[in-house]
């Protein structure tokens, strides 16, 4: 099963990397990276993989050389005669640079997916993209798995028949709703405005929580913000309880003492991000197996869709 199979990872992904080769039914592929006193580095593959399907896992998140990390591995595969090199990036940096959304900035997800693709990507493997277009971006085909395929399993074990599914924002409006169609159960919406980046100016609850168990979801938690200010207000508004399940564990700035402070029972994270801290709010949940069962599919050509749970 695993002929002609190999899975290497970034300096960034590595502990993931061991669990989806692990589930796989491989070791690890042998990277050494060098570093230079300048700051450079330079990764190597020490073995061959002259005619092997070749798995590189890495996510994007900053620093920058988590990305040309990867752009490295790629062009090294290239050059050592690999059969095929698809990347699997469980946390695809930049997704939040989707668009011009004001004067003169970049389209940072189009300008990564063309390097990607310059450095000699067959395919990529990625998971809750924060805009489902940047799948467009690529000239190769793109497998976008959804955290709610192991999010769902641990929502259902919660639902005492009190549930109520709730967006953080207006964004992940359509998420939630098919969390909460395919649950049964109803919605609510926080509405907020921002007067800059990472900063919530003023927040207000659509539909009624009064005695109910609210379950935010969303694909990433960064500064904590949103989702705090969100389960405080809920709480205000008569809520019960409030968990959050997000895929990504961003959690920069001051996410970690807002969790703290906040009425936050549980925030249920995937480790496509490696968790800086343990916290006791916060609880992980491997995407491993996901990654490695969609990679023997893929290797055997056979069909992903029954992992798409909710699009």
């Amino acid at each position: 099963m695993s002929a002609g199979v190999k899975i290497f990872s970034g300096r960034a992904s590595k502990v993931l990397a061991e669990k989806i080769a692990a589930s796989y039914g491989v070791c690890l592929g042998d990277v050494k990276v060098t570093d230079f006193s300048d700051g450079e580095f330079q990764p190597s593959f020490e073995e061959t993989v002259r005619g092997n399907d070749v798995f590189i896992v890495q996510s994007t998140m900053p620093p920058a050389d988590n990305l040309f990390e990867l752009l490295l591995m790629v062009d090294a595969a290239k050059r050592a005669s690999a059969r095929k090199i698809i990347v699997v990036i469980p946390y695809f940096g930049f997704a939040r640079q989707d668009r011009k959304d004001k004067p003169r900035v970049a389209i940072g997800a189009k300008l990564v997916a063309n390097m990607l693709m310059a450095a000699g990507i067959d395919r990529i493997m990625t998971m809750d993209l924060h805009a489902d277009q940047i799948q467009g971006f690529f000239e190769v085909p793109v497998d976008h798995l959804f955290g709610s395929t192991i999010f769902y399993p641990e929502i259902e074990k919660l639902n005492n028949g009190n549930l109520i599914m709730a967006a953080p924002d207006a964004g992940g409006t359509k998420r939630s709703n098919s969390y909460a169609k395919r649950l049964d159960v109803g919605l609510a919406i926080c509405h907020k405005q921002r007067k800059k980046a990472n900063e919530v100016a003023e927040m207000t609850v659509i539909g009624d929580v009064t005695g109910k168990d609210v379950i935010l979801v969303d694909d990433m938690c960064d500064t904590a913000g949103t989702l705090t200010k969100a389960a405080d207000l809920f709480m205000e508004k008569g809520a019960n309880s409030v968990r959050a399940f997000c895929t990504h564990a961003v959690l920069s700035g001051p996410a970690f003492d807002r969790i703290t402070n906040s009425s936050i029972t549980e925030l249920i994270v995937t480790d496509t991000i490696p968790l800086g801290k343990s916290h006791d709010k916060i609880r992980v949940i491997s995407v491993a197996d996901l990654f490695a069962d969609v990679i023997k599919r893929m290797v055997n050509n056979e069909s992903i869709s029954s992992h798409f749970i909710i699009s």
